[in-house]
């Protein structure tokens, strides 16, 4: 295809689908090659919080994506700026484009969720992420993403200083 970062989380992604990796367990819940389990199993909200976050920092595409660029994703809000301004090659890629919304989404969120205190993620009664302020306005940051992956619009950095201003 000739972007090398697509062509690495394709062939990443591939070797995830291989039914040889997960298997599962008495609970139900995935475990992952070696034994560790991906569900936590915690019972208070504060672990919760904290193994939400976790999992959605990760974004693994977006963070292949910037290192492709020379971008160094630090998870502050800097980084969004600097994400604003990537070409954005995937649009020619809707496979791509989707996880890379999903991923820059995360991260938008998890950028405000480390610098505005008191914002928590929730999940929606679909199981979508959002990020809700101390104001008690919910972000449905996926959506954000989506729509900057898509059309560039609005801007991850646009988005964070309307949640920092509130």
């Amino acid at each position: 295809m000739g972007i090398r970062f697509i062509d690495r989380w394709r062939a990443r992604r591939r070797r995830r689908a291989a039914p040889a990796g997960v298997t599962g367990t008495a609970g139900g819940a995935p475990e992952a090659e070696g034994g560790a389990t991906t569900g936590r199993g915690e019972d208070r909200p504060e672990d919760q919080q904290e193994a939400m976050a976790e999992l959605f920092a990760e974004c693994g595409l977006l963070r292949e994506l910037a290192e492709s660029e020379g971008l160094r994703l630090d998870d502050g809000a800097d980084s969004l700026t600097a994400l604003d301004q990537v070409l954005p090659r995937w649009r020619d890629h809707p496979e791509v484009s989707d996880w890379l919304g999903n991923d820059a989404g995360l991260y938008l969120g998890t950028v405000i969720r480390r610098t505005v205190p008191g914002a928590q993620w929730r999940l929606d009664a679909h199981g979508r992420p959002l990020l809700v302020l101390p104001t008690g306005l919910e972000l449905d940051v996926t959506a954000l993403g989506h729509n900057w992956a898509d059309q560039g619009a609005p801007q991850l950095s646009a988005v964070y200083l309307a949640a920092t201003d509130g």
